[in-house]
This record gives C-alpha cells, sequence and structure tokens, in this order.
C-alpha cells in the first residue's frame, strides 16, 4: 500500500500572530488574512508488512526508527518530533515507511512545518481509517507543533494547506473559522510576488516574545496589536471591494505596527527588499509569519512584476515564483 499527500504553505497579508490563543480574545473582531502558495509539502507512506516504523525527512536529511508502535510511544526524545508526535496521534496498526519533503525554504516563514504536517494528517487518515475533518487535522497539526516548539502556536497557517484558496480566518471567542475571501484569485495571483530573504528565521521565537509581552502588560505591544487587529479588518474589506490601492496602505500600515512590537521582527535584508520594491512598483510588502528573516510577500500592480521582481533580486532577496493553490491537501492511495 502506497498513499501520497501535498498540502501548500501560505503568504499571510495582515493580522498574525493575533490567531495565537488567547491574543485574539484581547482584541475583538480579530482576523488573519492569508492564502495558500504553490510550495508544497508532500508526505508518503508505504506499509512494510511487519511492525517496524521509519520516519525519514528528505529535506533535512534524517531520519528514525522504530520495531513497533509501542516502541515509539515509550522514546522519550526524538530526531523527527514533528512527524513521531503526529504518528503518536493515529495510533496506526502495522508497520511502515514515513517519508516527507518540502519545496519551502528552511524557516521561510510561509508556514511550511504547517503544511508538512497536515499532509502528515491527511496520509495518516487514509492509512488508519480515522476519517477525521479537515478541522480536526488542523488542530492535531497545531497541539504537534506546540509540542514540539514548546510555545504557544497559532491556526492560522494549518487552514491555507487544509483549504487552499484566500480566506479570513475570523477569531472570535469561542474558536475560529475559515471564511473564503470574496476576492479574484487570478487577480490577486497577478499582484503578489514571495521572496526569500536568505536568512531563515528562528520559529516561534518572536511570537513567544510579542505574546509574553501583551499577556505581560506591556502597553505598546497591546496598542499595536490592537491597531493590528483593525488593520486587518479594514484590509479584508479592501480586498473585497477591491480596492487595491487602500489594500497597499494597509498592508504597509499593518507592517508598520508590526516592526513596533520587536527590533527583531525585520532585518537589513528585509528592509532593503522591500524599500527597493517599493520603489520599483511595489504598493506594499511585510514580512510572512513571526518575522526575523524568511520570506516576504509583496502587492504590487501587475505591470510593475518585472521591475519589482529584478529589484528583489537587486536588494539581496530571491523570488520564489509562486501561484496561488486553488485545492488545499490532496491525497492519493494506491
Amino acid at each position: 500500500m502506497i498513499i501520497e499527500s501535498k498540502a501548500p504553505t501560505r503568504v499571510d497579508f495582515a493580522g498574525s500572530t493575533l490567531d495565537i490563543w488567547p491574543l485574539y480574545l484581547f482584541h475583538p473582531g480579530s482576523v488573519t488574512l492569508n492564502a495558500a502558495i504553490s510550495l508544497y509539502a508532500s508526505c508518503r507512506i508505504e506499509t512494510n508488512g511487519g511492525e517496524s516504523i521509519r520516519l525519514v525527512s528528505r529535506d533535512i536529511q534524517r531520519e528514525e526508527s522504530f520495531p513497533c508502535f509501542a516502541a515509539l510511544m515509550k522514546t522519550k526524545r526524538y530526531r523527527l518530533p514533528l512527524l513521531a508526535e503526529i504518528t503518536k496521534f493515529f495510533r496506526p496498526q502495522g508497520g511502515f515507511t514515513l517519508m516527507t519533503d518540502s519545496k519551502a525554504p528552511a524557516g521561510a516563514g510561509i508556514g511550511g512545518s504547517s503544511a508538512m504536517a497536515v499532509a502528515i494528517c491527511a496520509a495518516l487518515d487514509r492509512f488508519t481509517g480515522a476519517g477525521k475533518s479537515k478541522e480536526d487535522w488542523i488542530h492535531i497539526s497545531r497541539d504537534a507543533e506546540a509540542i514540539v516548539i514548546n510555545v504557544p502556536t497559532g491556526t492560522q497557517d494549518h487552514y491555507p494547506p487544509a483549504f487552499g484558496g484566500a480566506a479570513a480566518i475570523e477569531l472570535p471567542p469561542g474558536g475560529e473559522h475559515r471564511v473564503e475571501l470574496r476576492v479574484n484569485l487570478d487577480e490577486l495571483e497577478r499582484r503578489v510576488v514571495v521572496c526569500y530573504t536568505g536568512k531563515p528565521r528562528q520559529h516561534g521565537i518572536n511570537n513567544w516574545e510579542v505574546f509574553k509581552a501583551q499577556i505581560g502588560g506591556k502597553r505598546a505591544v497591546q496598542q499595536s496589536l490592537e491597531r493590528i487587529s483593525e488593520v486587518a479588518q479594514c484590509m479584508r474589506v479592501a480586498l473585497e471591494k477591491p480596492d487595491w490601492k487602500e489594500a497597499g496602505r494597509l498592508m504597509r500600515e499593518e507592517w508598520s505596527f508590526r516592526r513596533r512590537n520587536l527590533p527583531t521582527i525585520s532585518t537589513k535584508t528585509i528592509d532593503r527588499v522591500i524599500e527597493s520594491a517599493r520603489r520599483n512598483g511595489a504598493l506594499a510588502g511585510k514580512v510572512c509569519g513571526a518575522g526575523g528573516g524568511g520570506c516576504v510577500v509583496l502587492l504590487i500592480e501587475p505591470e510593475a512584476r518585472d521591475r519589482a521582481e529584478k529589484a528583489v533580486a537587486e536588494a539581496g532577496g530571491e523570488v520564489l515564483h509562486t501561484t496561488i493553490d486553488r485545492q488545499g491537501v490532496s491525497v492519493v492511495f494506491r
């Protein structure tokens, strides 16, 4: 038996960090805007007819093996903790090899580990016949990531891998939910540029610092998060009109408030890439995810794409040629 799955990564346009519980409870109306992109994480499960379990990560060239599932459960430390923790959730019977791969650069800040986690959930769900929903996969993925990185994690990274498209992740008390953005995806695709700054971000660290500052009563961070929440709500309206110039203005405003939260959220390369792109037809730019490195997403005028992409390269960034994924996670069984 062979099961193969793949799930897209994402870019976020506004409102990230607020999806971490309970931050959104302190900023009513919070929403995160994001879209799935065609850089994929994949998972392959192949049965072996025995009891042994082999976990393999092709992108980081690491693997580990266990004589049986009980041995995996008893292990205290894993070489591939995300793969092991998700496997534990599904409690598979019988032996297999689970192999993962990712096309996203390491530490890119575009939800690569979340896409990987959703792909693993989809494959293991099919393998075990668990019959869980995509929302279940999202929450299993979120919790597994929190176990691995030892800090609170949000859910906005997991919705694009599961569902694809562009969405508003609404964050009311009682639990988040996804609402599809009423935006022409072909037009949005023409207006988005994703680039890698060449420096992996520190996964979860910046978000954790912001989290502690909010909970700890640091007024400046609380005020910045409140403005980020308000801007994200306004940007949702601008994207759905669509009013691209207003969306660009709001993205610039969101980025300015986000930079105030921590000095490590931006870098010289990120600043240089955004400023150079702005001088060459980009309406706005912001770091993806927690910041500190990784990827930048730009909102551009379509006719300025060549100039903007050239400016990104000259400023030290690498353009990642992507489209918007419309499908979300897929599973093939044979």
